[in-house]
């Protein structure tokens, strides 16, 4: 059944031990530093009970039963523009970009349903836990995150060489599961209920077995279990000022597995370093979609922040700042292009399901995520020196500074001082605050580093193609693709 968003915040009262700014914390639901984030995580859950959004997040199942859009297994082009439909209307309503809030979490969760034949090899268990709990997140609709990133110590040497605890591992088995140790870096757990845990990175050598070689679902109510959490930026200055900050930052944590038992049922694969590699090829082969379109969102608000600042006071009209605006319309619809393309040429999955086309989506995803921080400068030089010399909103409502600011900030009848000063502070939140600058190197973490986005464009690429083009073109044998590679 869809919870509503009070059924969601109850089930965050669970006795989780979670820790920010050296603090225990007695309710995540009312922690001024998570609350923003779970105010919109309950949102979701209310929306899709809602008439106005009912026919856009949910859909009827074949026993009529309505489930969320987000989590729907894709099989048809419809699905996916349904999902984009989806993701798209819930930034709307909540007016910003939120990530990590399921949707771009769970296709984690396809990419190892297509992998039933690998672990069919290690335990036939397996692949029915993976296609029990990927039916069972549509029907419960819990808030399901990602594990990925470990603390890896000294990456020059093997777990097994040092601190075996930093990188995750089974430290022994049970009639009941598996007990593990170590810890991950999840955004958002704090504030979840469940994660797909795996490995980050395959340095088990060339064994065929591994204990760091394991993928789970772990129930975040389970005992041993410890959030310590980065501080938040909610909360920290005023929210007339730091507008995005205060309503839209994601707190990442350190969840550390302190000998957590995971039953046998929560188990997707276990030692066998194949599974494993799988995985890790494939992780992103539907997630990136949800991913690189909050990116677009993202290029939607640094446009139009851009585009309002040059227009009030009449900069829109040189064509050098067109030039400028032009330059993050062409980034802008590149990335469009990309996600439009790659459901459009969409191909069927091992499992038979249907995802974006990769080597687009991937390619899409390097395009978004290695320009960046070029747009984001060039939108900085659109607003111009003011979004950092602007003073506070309390100065602008201050009886005696705020006929000077009045006076100064006022353009026309269009643009008053208090509009000015609304823009000014969202475009500094967006592009120049610590909260921005935290948002784009979170880039380098969530989807993984970029020399991780580039093999991915590498396997999914079609290579032959281009070179059987040049092999004719230049009248050359067939032999000499013998060593080429798709």
């Amino acid at each position: 059944m869809i919870r509503t968003g009070a059924q969601y915040r109850d089930s965050l009262r669970d006795g989780r031990r979670v820790w920010i700014d050296g603090a225990r914390v007695a309710d995540v639901t009312t922690h001024p530093m998570f609350r923003p984030l779970v105010d919109i995580r309950a949102r979701i859950h209310d929306m899709q009970h809602e008439a106005a959004f009912r026919d856009v997040m949910t859909y009827a199942d074949a026993d009529g039963e309505r489930n969320p859009i987000a989590v729907k297994l894709p099989t048809t082009q419809q699905d996916w523009h349904d999902k984009r439909r989806a993701v798209e209307c819930v930034l709307d309503e909540v007016g910003g970009v939120v990530t990590r809030v399921g949707d771009e979490t769970v296709g984690e969760m396809w990419s190892l349903y297509d992998g039933q034949d690998v672990l069919n090899e290690v335990d036939p268990r397996f692949a029915e836990n993976i296609r029990r709990h990927v039916h069972a997140v549509i029907a419960r609709d819990p808030f399901h995150v990602s594990a990925n990133t470990d603390p890896k110590g000294d990456r020059s040497k093997r777990p097994q060489d040092q601190d075996p605890d930093m990188l995750l591992h089974v430290v022994r088995e049970t009639d009941a599961g598996i007990v593990v140790r170590g810890a991950k870096y999840e955004t958002a757990a704090a504030y979840a209920n469940q994660a797909f845990t795996k490995p980050t990175i395959a340095n088990w050598g060339d064994a065929e077995l591994s204990d760091y070689a394991v993928g789970f679902i772990c129930d975040f109510s389970s005992p041993n279990l410890k959030f310590i959490c980065r501080t938040g930026f909610a909360g920290r200055a005023p929210a007339d000022d730091y507008p995005l900050a205060n309503r839209f930052d994601e707190v990442d944590a350190l969840v550390v597995f302190d000998d957590v038992l995971i039953p046998w049922e929560n188990v997707l694969f276990y030692r066998h370093t194949r599974a494993a590699s799988f995985i890790r090829a494939t992780l992103h082969r539907y997630s990136a979609f949800a991913f690189v379109l909050r990116i677009l969102r993202s290029a939607d608000l640094m446009i139009g922040a851009a585009l309002l600042n040059a227009r009030q006071t009449g900069l829109d009209k040189q064509q050098a700042v067109q030039e400028k605006l032009a330059t993050l319309a062409c980034y802008r619809e590149g990335i469009h292009a990309h996600l439009t393309a790659a459901i459009a040429l969409a191909e069927p999955s091992p499992a038979g399901l249907l995802m974006p086309n990769q080597s687009l989506l991937y390619t899409g995803r390097v395009l978004a995520c290695s320009q960046l921080h070029h747009m984001m400068h060039l939108a900085r030089e659109l607003c111009g020196g003011q979004i950092c010399i602007t003073p506070d909103a309390a100065t602008f409502h201050d009886p005696e500074t705020a006929p000077w600011l009045e006076k100064y900030y006022t353009v026309n009848e269009n643009w008053v001082a208090e509009d000015r000063r609304k823009l000014l502070a969202f475009a500094r939140d967006l592009l120049n605050s610590d909260y921005a600058g935290h948002r784009l190197t979170f880039q380098l973490f969530a989807q993984s580093p970029p020399f991780a986005h580039l093999a991915a464009v590498w396997r999914n690429f079609d290579w032959q193609a281009p070179a059987e083009m040049a092999r004719r073109s230049a009248g050359l044998s067939e032999r000499v693709l013998g060593r080429g590679r798709k």
